[in-house]
């Protein structure tokens, strides 16, 4: 997540093409972000070529600068040599690394006589160019975030800077890009703060210790236990997203899912990335990206580890679901919206969402949680139900229908103060009441109240659960919900559909299925009450 992380703080970066895919891949992330990048392949800019298998001349221009001036060699050392040192210094009390201690006794032109250098070269035989370390020099990196950090020459290998291939290694690359680009800050991973040390000194072998960029190395994400770094392998296993959007791989083990896939807005991301590391000073947690813009300051970013808390994630996503338009949730669920289900108009669509965002967390709960809207209730908790059940609440829910059928005009307002003087009088509080309400729905609290219904420019959906197990005691042709005609999925023999029902006969329509209503209540001894949904 860093490299997402990074722009969401909201600083460009120069990313390396490291496999088939991963530049659309790149950019179609930074796209569901809304981070549109300003230059690169595809965007134009002034800087171009942007990818580095392109820019390989100018790679050799300063690899060709760096050796005249003394400042790399050429490395002649082949693979099987290398490892045969690594090999045999495994019992020693100092490791093999190629560097200012062993370089002069292995196969490279600081070793090698000129003429057997140029004879190398001339029969092509494979090499890599190395930087040059000094010797006893102390290196020092200027950290936004961790203050001066010193590095002692003796420490460091010899980095490849060009490989057998030709191609350049990241150590150069960056350095020459950034150079060429106007970079003005590095902001990457703190598993860089050790590399730094080459890369300064490769700004002052080129000659360019005054045009160095800024840099500052970002805190490790740490896994959500807290110990150890977070890696993609801890996404699958923990069954959590910990990039923008999937990616799929050769295999099981390659694939993963992605925020956008696993029902995130991407403005919650970003929002929660943000705080990975970075502390606004203050008690705000919900930033707009462009409140993050005006707010983030680096010297706020911690250098401690920051956890990759997934319960926070959907914190995160669950206010900005609840804070956004029913309109522009229904614009995103739409796509999402499964292909078994009968198409549904965009209105009803939108009243699903003004009804469903403050119970879900994810734009997948949705559908999950609210599958009832669509298609036949899967199964009833009656086990529940008949816990809670007594004859004295049959009572107490028959003398609240009354109530609610006195309403006039049958509106929220009246609605709410007549449940409320109910609950008042009764000595009852909401739960004892509207636990009920839905008959044993496996998802109770995730049907609306009758606090959350909207009654402008609607019709109402009148249900009435009745327990799957207790259907052999009621004819069918009592009324098991009462609903608008383009309402779908419900079981037709549970079903009488009645004319379209508007604010002005509501009351009218109560009392037209009341003494149905009794009927079936009378005939079994599990709550049949109704709920109620908007239906623009």
């Amino acid at each position: 997540m860093t490299g997402v992380q990074t722009c969401a703080l909201p600083i460009c970066f120069p990313v390396t093409i490291c496999s088939e895919g991963a530049e659309k891949y790149i950019i179609d992330s930074l796209k569901w972000c809304g981070i549109t990048p300003t230059e690169g392949p595809g965007f134009g800019g002034d800087f171009g070529p942007y990818r580095q298998s392109e820019r390989t001349a100018i790679y050799d221009e300063f690899i060709e600068r760096l050796i005249l001036s003394g400042h790399a060699y050429y490395a002649f050392d082949s693979p099987e040599e290398l490892e045969k040192y690594r090999t045999e210094s495994e019992n020693s009390s100092r490791p093999f690394k190629y560097d200012s201690f062993t370089r002069l006794q292995l196969n490279n032109s600081l070793a090698l006589p000129p003429e057997t250098v140029k004879e190398n070269l001339e029969k092509k035989i494979p090499y890599t160019v190395r930087l040059k370390v000094p010797e006893d020099e102390s290196i020092y990196v200027q950290d936004k975030i961790r203050g001066e950090v010193i590095f002692h020459s003796q420490e460091l290998d010899d980095k490849v800077l060009r490989k057998a291939d030709g191609l350049p290694t990241y150590h150069l690359a960056n350095v020459v890009d950034d150079h060429l680009m106007g970079i003005s800050h590095v902001i990457r991973g703190e598993e860089w703060l050790p590399s730094t040390a080459h890369h300064v000194l490769l700004y002052k072998a080129l000659g360019l210790d005054d045009q160095m960029p800024e840099f500052a190395h970002l805190p490790l994400i740490l896994k959500p236990t807290g110990n150890g770094k977070l890696s993609k392998r801890d996404g699958v296993k923990l069954g959590i997203p910990v990039f923008p959007i999937s990616w799929v791989g050769a295999s099981e083990e390659s694939s993963f899912t992605g925020f956008r896939e696993a029902g995130f807005l991407p403005e919650a991301m970003l929002n929660f990335l943000a705080f990975l590391g970075w502390n606004p000073g203050t008690e705000q947690e919900i930033f707009t990206f462009d409140q993050l813009i005006q707010a983030f300051e680096i010297d706020q970013i911690g250098k401690a580890g920051a956890r990759f808390d997934y319960e926070k994630a959907k914190w995160f996503n669950q206010q900005y679901i609840i804070h956004s338009s029913p309109s522009n949730l229904a614009k995103l669920l739409r796509p999402l919206l499964p292909h078994k289900y009968q198409p549904v108009s965009d209105d009803y669509l939108v009243s699903f969402c003004r009804l469903m965002q403050e119970r879900v967390v994810t734009l997948n709960d949705f559908f999950e949680n609210g599958y009832y809207f669509f298609e036949d209730i899967h199964s009833y908790d009656t086990k529940n139900i008949a816990k809670k059940w007594s004859q004295s609440l049959k009572h107490t829910l028959q003398n609240l229908m009354e109530k609610w059928e006195a309403c006039m005009p049958f509106n929220q307002e009246n609605i709410q103060k007549s449940f409320d003087s109910f609950m008042l009088e009764n000595h009852l509080k909401p739960g004892d009441v509207l636990r009920f309400d839905i008959a044993g729905l496996l998802y109770e609290s995730r049907i609306t109240s009758i606090r959350h219904v909207d009654w402008t420019s609607m019709r109402v959906n009148f249900f009435v659960m009745i327990p799957r197990g207790q259907m052999d005691d009621v004819p069918t042709t009592y009324i098991a919900a009462f609903r608008a005609p383009e309402t779908q999925g419900f079981d037709n023999n549970l079903i009488k559909q009645f004319p379209n029902v508007t604010n002005v006969d509501m009351g009218a329509a109560l009392q037209q299925v009341q003494g149905v209503l009794e009927q079936v209540v009378g005939a079994v001894e599990f709550l049949f009450l109704f709920t109620l949904a908007t239906v623009s």
